[in-house]
Order: structure tokens, then C-alpha cells, then sequence
């Protein structure tokens, strides 16, 4: 069972439910996004962990792993999740803990993926689905999937395009690893 983590749309999210995986829970730290109502709407549970509400963010991150797990999450994936994880998340669920990110990791970790991609120049960029380690989309890859940048093409553009890749490499590799497989080279 799939825990999920999201902040925002939850076009991620919606990728794993449309897949049929099995999401046992969504946790967000953002109240009213649009992502809730997706879950909401699948009849998945769901919970807010505003930062504000806890007095560290290690605090924060313990109590939405342990919810997850009382929810029946044996794992937790990261859909659009803008928020770094702390070691009490981490260790309650190690080496369990799944993220999307757009570019081929490891150019271009961090927030602003797309654009800085776009600044360098570069000809090709991507989406990469990882495992969560304490840095900063600096764990081990699971799969790759390359999207060339168009002549002139803009952030909005190039992210909606790296999105529908997303769309599709997420679900797929957390199956694989649900089903213990290896991404093909």
C-alpha cells in the first residue's frame, strides 16, 4: 500500500490512481489544494500536516509517517510533494520512500528544475523517479525518461511536456518496485 504526498494539483497523484496502484492514503502540507479533492473523490483518506501546526518540522514529518502507516502506507511516494523530508520520516520508512523530479538526475536537483535547464542551454532534459535520501533529489535513480526541448520553447511549455512523461513513468516505476523489478537500461 501507497502512502502519497502532495502540495499542489496532484496530476501525479491522479497518474498512480488512474494506474489502479494501490493508495492507501494522501498527505499534504497544504490545506484546500486541489490534489485533497482528487484523493477526496477516489475515496482515499486524507490529511493536512501544516508546518505551522508543529513545533519542528522533524515533528511534522514523524506524525505524517506514522499516520501513513496507521493507514496501511508500507510505502510513501513524493507527487509533486515541495517540502525536503526530515531523518524521522526517512527512518520510518528507509529506503521506502519514492520521488518524481523534473530532469535526469543528477543535473539540476532542486525547485527549478525546468528553467535551469533551460538556462544552461541544454538540448534535452527529462524526468527522473528516485529514491528520497537526506539530500536534495540526490538518491538513487529508478528510471529516466529523456524529453528534448523544442527550438525557443519556454518553462511553462517544457514542464507541461516533462509532465506527461511524469504521467507515465511514475506509476510504472513504483510498480516495478512494488513488484521488486529493475528498470531496463
Amino acid at each position: 500500500m501507497i502512502g502519497v504526498l502532495v502540495s499542489g494539483e496532484g496530476s501525479n497523484l491522479q497518474a498512480l490512481l488512474d494506474a489502479g496502484l494501490p493508495v492507501a492514503a494522501v498527505a499534504s502540507n497544504r490545506p484546500a489544494v486541489p490534489a485533497l479533492a482528487r484523493a477526496d473523490a477516489a475515496g482515499v483518506p486524507t490529511r493536512v500536516f501544516e508546518l505551522e501546526s508543529f513545533a519542528t518540522r522533524e515533528e511534522r514529518d514523524e506524525a505524517m509517517a506514522l499516520w501513513l502507516c496507521e493507514e496501511g502506507a508500507e510505502i510513501a511516494v513524493l507527487a509533486g510533494y515541495m517540502h525536503l523530508l526530515t531523518k524521522p520520516f526517512l527512518e520510518i520508512f528507509p529506503e521506502r520512500v519514492l520521488n518524481v523530479h523534473p530532469s535526469l538526475l543528477p543535473e539540476y536537483p532542486g525547485a527549478h528544475a525546468v528553467e535551469d535547464a533551460l538556462a544552461a542551454g541544454e538540448s534535452s532534459t527529462g524526468a527522473t523517479v528516485h529514491f528520497v535520501d537526506e539530500g536534495i533529489d540526490s538518491g538513487s535513480v529508478i528510471g529516466q525518461v529523456r524529453v528534448t526541448v523544442r527550438p525557443n520553447e519556454d518553462a511553462e511549455s517544457l514542464h507541461r511536456r516533462i509532465q506527461e512523461v511524469e504521467h507515465w513513468l511514475l506509476p510504472r516505476c513504483v510498480n516495478l518496485y512494488l513488484e521488486g523489478g529493475v528498470w531496463p537500461e
